[in-house]
């Protein structure tokens, strides 16, 4: 049965050689889709930038080139976040599948059709494909590939489901887990969120000497604002705690801030609604939000 899929991505200051290098991959792998009945590709991409990514030219440029991907592009004018700019997009959206993607990743030739394979399956709700050259350490099952929760570095969904759950939750993350609490809200829905190794993408990162994951200060504060937040949305507050107290006793300023708006939040009644009262869904081990692999 033919399949239309929606590629999102949303820029920020992003290089013009740097999202031209991954339509070239996209349109590589759009064409090969085709094969296996995803007859429409779509990529749209939502501006947070202070001033537009592309040009008139450009974008004129890159259609051209690709015409085989419907390339739409939404300059928003504003800082939306990941949350917000794909809710943005996702509203217009009428593809089956909506594949929430980084701007800068690049897929290998079969992607699509790997992604979009595990949905035969009725209990599947989202999928994640692989990143080279460094892979999310968190554990999945190697035989039914059943995992935490779905990076949206690369990760697909139906885009009923999608809606279903209104999106994500932009009202409570700007930046980071908001994957992670999306992921866990398909799971509320009865539905399965797997990692799918066949499905391949690069995604460019670099590490430090000491072998850790080299962070930009937003990063830094928007994945420690995520922490309290979602430990606290998924009725976890015995670690809230713990995390404003480990906020509260470091010299970095970014946990201060972190903490101070926090504490903003839950004196203007903005924290978001508990779930997961019984702890069936979430899996908050060792600061991570699933078990990792080859850790004690």
């Amino acid at each position: 049965m033919p399949t239309s899929v929606v590629q999102q991505s949303i820029l920020y200051g992003n290089k013009v050689e740097s999202i031209e290098r991954s339509l070239e991959s996209i349109a590589r792998a759009a064409l090969l889709g085709r094969q296996f009945g995803i007859d429409e590709y779509t990529v749209s991409y939502g501006d947070s930038s202070p001033v537009p990514s592309l040009s008139t030219q450009q974008l004129k440029s890159f259609r051209e080139r690709f015409p085989a991907l419907n390339i739409g592009y939404d300059f928003f004018n504003t800082n939306l976040g990941s949350a917000g700019g794909h809710n943005r997009l996702a509203a217009s959206a009428t593809a089956d599948f909506i594949l929430i993607q980084n701007p800068d990743v690049i897929p290998s030739p079969r992607l699509l059709e790997n992604l979009v394979a595990p949905f035969s399956n009725p209990s599947v709700g989202m999928v994640e494909a692989k990143q080279l050259p460094i892979e999310h350490p968190k554990e999945y099952d190697p035989v039914t590939g059943d995992t935490s929760w779905a990076s949206t570095a690369c990760a697909i969904v139906r885009r009923d489901t999608f809606e279903r759950l209104a999106g994500f939750d932009s009202e409570t993350f700007f930046l980071y887990c908001d994957d992670v609490d999306f992921s866990w809200r398909v799971k509320e829905l009865g539905l399965r969120v797997i990692f799918q190794p066949s499905a391949i993408v690069f995604h460019d990162k670099r590490l430090t000497q000491s072998g850790t994951w080299k962070t930009t200060p937003t990063e830094q504060y928007y994945s420690a604002e995520a922490a309290l937040l979602l430990s606290y949305k998924w009725s976890r507050e015995d670690l809230t705690e713990k995390i404003l107290d480990s906020f509260s006793k470091s010299s970095e300023p970014f946990y201060a801030k972190a903490a101070a708006e926090f504490r903003r939040r839950q004196g203007e009644n903005l924290l978001p609604a508990k779930r997961d009262f019984n702890h069936l869904i979430a899996q908050f081990i060792n600061g991570n939000y699933a078990q990792h692999r080859y850790a004690l």
